[in-house]
């Protein structure tokens, strides 16, 4: 089957509250979506989804990028392997621009598997297949977070991530502690995210006071680039870092193991919006764990689109601890799917549809 037309929908999705990081405030963010058709079927859709302020491409660029990556696609064979998916990304790939990689590999991806939304043929799309994630809480006032904190333990989830750097330390401090204070860590795994917030002068004193509260881990507490800062930390931190903001930009296999090798940190966090699509992704996966380096993937708050990609991506890695993947439900106006959560648990719910986009 051809490629006989390519477009691009852009779509601005909107909070349902506003999102605190220690970068900002997020009240609504721009995607784009490609989609691929055989006559006038839609065949394929994948999404572009950068996050601004984080991901490296600019924004008022990526229609121009996108229509010269529906040119090179038109007339183009439905690829039959997923090797043949990933060499057709790299040709028609804007460098600088990863999450058009992503969103390129997943509309051939969903066209190889018949245009059913199906990215890889796993057990998760089937719906016979739960992937455990953690509950997300964002910052803002202590009662805005305490509120969210209650409503995720009330929901069944027993892994609840929560972002820092926004308030004073000592109040995120005791937010977590009123955590450990009602559940152990065999009840309730607990991970911070402070999206580099902390100087690198403090930090190691601040790893020492939230170790005390058995954490999980701490994704990415000092700003990305400070190599020599960050090797240091995750050799002395009494508490696992994991690193995030780190690998944006860093496409070259060497450079991502040369990046690993002088850091070591325990873990490390995958988006492969952020990181140049699923290939990328897998290449860093196989990097780690050649070092010993645990992972995990989370959405870069992608629409259900680029979610349901990264689900099955999940899946088909047969990933075990807790992901990322709790992001579909933030939004006024994202695209109904059957991607539901319950019990602290993603899965794909087959008596629920797919809306139109």
């Amino acid at each position: 089957m051809r490629i006989t037309s390519a477009s691009i929908q852009h779509h601005t999705l909107e909070f349902k509250f506003e999102a605190g990081t220690s970068r900002g405030t997020l009240k609504e963010k721009d995607t784009w979506y490609l989609k691929l058709f055989s006559e006038s079927k839609l065949m394929g859709i994948g999404e572009a989804g950068p996050l601004k302020a984080l991901s490296v491409e600019p924004l008022k660029y990526m229609e121009t990028e996108l229509q010269k990556v529906c040119e090179q696609l038109i007339g183009l064979e439905v690829p039959d392997s997923m090797d043949e998916v990933f060499e057709i990304a790299r040709d028609a790939f804007p460098e600088g621009f990863p999450s058009i990689r992503f969103a390129i590999e997943t509309a051939l991806l969903d066209a190889m598997h018949g245009g059913k939304k199906m990215i890889f043929d796993t057990d998760f799309y089937r719906g016979k297949e739960r992937i455990p994630i953690n509950g997300l809480i964002w910052m803002g006032s202590k009662e805005f977070m305490q509120k969210q904190i209650q409503e995720k333990l009330d929901a069944g989830f027993d892994c609840i991530k929560m972002k820092i750097g926004a308030i004073d330390f000592e109040t995120e401090l005791k937010l977590l502690k009123s955590i450990r204070d009602k559940y152990s860590q065999n009840e309730i795994t607990l991970r911070v995210d402070a999206n580099g917030a902390f100087k690198p002068s403090e930090a190691l004193e601040k790893l020492s006071e939230l170790a005390k509260l058995d954490l999980h881990s701490i994704e990415q507490p000092i700003k990305a680039g400070k190599t020599d800062d960050m090797a240091f930390l995750c050799n002395k931190t009494p508490l696992p870092i994991a690193l995030d903001e780190e690998l944006i930009g860093i496409y070259r296999k060497a450079r991502k193991i040369e990046l690993l090798e002088e850091i070591q940190p325990q873990y490390i966090i995958l988006k492969p919006s952020l990181l140049g699509g699923i290939q990328s992704t897998m290449e860093w996966i196989k990097i780690a764990e050649s070092m010993n380096i645990g992972w995990w993937m989370t959405s870069m708050l992608e629409s259900n689109i680029g979610l349901n990609a990264i689900c099955q991506l999940a899946s088909y890695l047969k990933v075990k601890m807790p992901q990322g993947l709790g992001t579909g439900q933030l939004y006024h106006n994202n695209i109904a799917s059957p991607i539901s959560i319950a019990n602290g648990e993603t899965f794909y719910n087959l008596n629920s549809k797919w809306g139109s986009i």
